[in-house]
């Protein structure tokens, strides 16, 4: 019996230890100060403007790639107001219009506000990165859950942006999204 007790308190402490890792250094572990000194510089305002084209795929809680899309986007900003205007088109057939209204603060902040959010996003501009943490709601024919979401953007030399979010229910990840964005070229 103390085997199985010394055992079990085993696996429970290596259990504690991998999730606080997970958490410290993993995904979630992110800050944006780990991206103040990288290059080039993310700014929102000049990144994110104009018509742009976003690919990108969904995986589900096993890992698996549940869903792929296509989206147009279009930006527009006034000073550090903006309204982003989104239109998925998933292999499902399925499409999806979304629209964003940004504000940015003269110190990096974020925030972030869509029909679906539920609230208020925040986020933060810091060096190459951006990060964006909110509350989303699923439509009603995907369950009408609220999940909550870190999204992080990442900024590359020939501008294209690698987006990478993270969905969570209950702090447990039930779905993860890859994509890239970069500017449509000129018809």
């Amino acid at each position: 019996m103390d085997l199985f007790l010394a055992s079990l308190a085993g696996a429970l402490l290596t259990l504690v230890a991998v999730l606080a890792w997970t958490r410290a250094l993993g995904f979630a572990g992110q800050r944006p100060a780990d991206y103040a000194g990288t290059g080039p510089r993310f700014d929102l305002r000049e990144h994110l403007s104009g018509p742009i084209l976003c690919e990108g795929v969904i995986f589900g809680p096993t890992g698996r790639v549940s869903s792929r899309f296509v989206a147009d986007m279009e930006a527009e900003w006034s000073g550090n107001v903006g309204v982003m205007k989104e239109h998925f088109r998933y292999d499902s057939g399925a499409r999806q219009d979304r629209e964003w209204r940004l504000t940015l603060g003269n110190d990096g902040s974020i925030k972030a506000e869509a029909p679906d959010v539920v609230g208020v996003g925040h986020g933060m501009q810091s060096g190459s990165a951006v990060l964006l943490n909110y509350r989303i709601r699923l439509p009603e024919d995907a369950g009408g859950h609220v999940l909550d979401t870190t999204d992080w953007m990442y900024l590359i030399g020939n501008g294209t942006i690698i987006n990478r979010s993270q969905f969570r229910k209950h702090g447990v990840k039930v779905a993860e999204l890859v994509a890239t964005m970069r500017r449509k070229e000129a018809a």
